[in-house]
């Protein structure tokens, strides 16, 4: 198997995993702090900075995942109306575009990390270094640079077909499949 297949897939299942992992810390700590706070009038000091941890691990990591899936948020209204060839050079300037704008946040967040972790700032409750949490913020924008370049090299790679994501084609493109497909008899 190809060794760039092979790293792709372990690094869908790290995204698969701390997505996951994120979402059940997130609902965990504020239903607990919710419930702690009506039972026992106590609210636990860390559960606001784990979540707040989670919260920022979730966003960011999940820029790469929902670009691969073809579902991060777009205004796709006259996309949705173009014809083809249009939707075919949008998929691939658009992606293009989004990957440079990523890139450049990289750059700013991970100097940011850097001062964050040469101010030798702590959080509050946990006395964790701050830059933990702002790690994943550099980490987030690389990924879901490199998937929006993915994104669209598929596009040019697949001239016949539009795909908004690695693992995703063009709804418009199915429903006029599927629609070609009912009619037959």
């Amino acid at each position: 198997m190809n060794p760039l297949k092979i790293i792709d897939k372990i690094i869908l299942k790290v995204e698969e995993f701390i997505l996951s992992y994120a979402i059940i810390i997130i609902a965990l700590m504020v239903v607990g702090k919710a419930l702690s706070r009506a039972i026992f009038t106590y609210t636990p000091p860390f559960a606001d900075e784990v979540s707040q941890i989670a919260i920022v691990v979730a966003t960011f990591m999940g820029i790469s995942y929902a670009a691969r899936k073809g579902r991060h948020i777009s205004m796709s209204a006259f996309y949705d109306l173009a014809p083809f060839k249009v939707r075919k050079i949008l998929a691939i300037f658009i992606p293009l575009v989004t990957a440079l704008v990523l890139f450049v946040l990289t750059y700013f967040s991970a100097l940011y990390v850097y001062d964050v972790y040469e101010s030798g700032r702590v959080t509050s409750a946990l006395q964790m270094p701050s830059y933990y949490l702002y790690i994943f913020i550099p980490i987030g924008f690389l990924l879901g640079g490199i998937q929006f370049l993915r994104n669209m090299w598929i596009n040019i790679k697949h001239r016949d077909e539009v795909y908004l994501g690695t693992d995703a084609k063009d709804y418009n493109d199915q429903e006029k499949h599927e629609i070609h497909e009912g009619t037959h008899l």
